[in-house]
């Protein structure tokens, strides 16, 4: 019934747990360079993309995933890269980096971005992590725009 907010290395661990593998949405398989590559804000109604522009060219470290979290049942992509943008995408041309869903009668909400300290400077991406902690934790004030089905937590 809680909240989890994941930042960047949260999908690269528990890998021996599919509860955590369901929760995060998805694991870490690798990365290219920390260079600049256009995001795509996919939900400009969602408090972690709020202010967000339709593209954005961000610098970070961009983590290509096992699986993708797209393929997940009631999980909303919030953002996603554009692979053309930069090199080492590894994800057939569909990247998402930033995505929420319910789970059991909790939210979670996790966002790729967050591996340079210069992330961390830049408002934008401070209002981002805002807005998916807001959103996870059902704070007063983070709209409930853009609500994935619930979906039931897998056994443990």
């Amino acid at each position: 019934g809680g909240g989890y907010v994941g930042v960047h290395s949260a999908s690269d661990t528990e890998y021996d747990w599919p509860w955590y593998g369901h929760l995060v949405g998805a694991y870490f398989k690798t990365h290219p360079a920390i260079q600049e590559a256009v995001v795509r804000n996919e939900s400009k109604d969602h408090p972690s993309m709020a202010g967000w522009p339709a593209e954005l060219k961000r610098t970070d470290e961009w983590y290509v995933y096992r699986t993708n979290p797209r393929s997940v049942k009631g999980m909303m992509i919030l953002a996603s890269l554009d692979e053309s943008s930069y090199t080492g995408g590894g994800m057939d041309g569909d990247h998402p980096t930033t995505w929420c869903h319910e789970v059991g009668k909790g939210r979670a909400w996790y966002t790729g971005g967050g591996h340079t300290k210069e992330s961390f400077a830049e408002p934008l991406f401070r209002s981002h992590l805002k807005g998916g902690v807001e959103w996870a934790g059902r704070r007063a004030g983070a709209s409930d725009a853009a609500q994935p089905a619930a979906q039931p937590a897998p056994p443990r």
